[in-house]
């Protein structure tokens, strides 16, 4: 049973990665030290999904399953609900392709937002 938590924690880690990687630039409203942060994962994301790779996340998901002796996924919340965000049918070479222009175009508008307001910011204090 543990093997199989470890597996569905660690699907849950990559969803929150994917969802960091890509609107993570939204915290740097509030946190001026996010982009620290986000921009390595946004770069990873495009890497991952550019080359082709996959992420270590996958790899060690794998791994527990097998140690759960589950070849497949068992009909849970977690593979019912996640594994299809994760792991879309039918994802292909191209497809990885839009998936990474999405993570840079996104991050290209909230962070074109970020700059934007914190220019208008500075403006304001400078005027007053």
């Amino acid at each position: 049973m543990l093997p199989r938590v470890a597996a569905d924690l660690t699907l849950i880690l990559h969803l929150a990665f994917i969802a960091f990687a890509l609107l993570g630039a939204l915290l740097a409203l509030r946190w001026r030290w996010v982009p620290w942060f986000q921009l390595p994962a946004a770069a990873w994301g495009i890497y991952v999904e550019a080359s082709g790779r996959l992420c270590p996340l996958t790899d060690i998901e794998n791994h527990f399953r097998r140690l759960a002796g589950q070849g497949g996924y068992a009909e849970g919340f977690v593979e019912r609900y996640l594994l299809p965000i994760i792991y879309p049918a039918g994802l292909t070479r191209d497809i990885q392709f839009i998936l990474a222009a999405v993570v840079v175009v996104t991050n290209l508008v909230i962070y074109g937002f970020v700059l934007l307001r914190h220019r208008r910011r500075t403006e304001q204090v400078l005027r007053a």
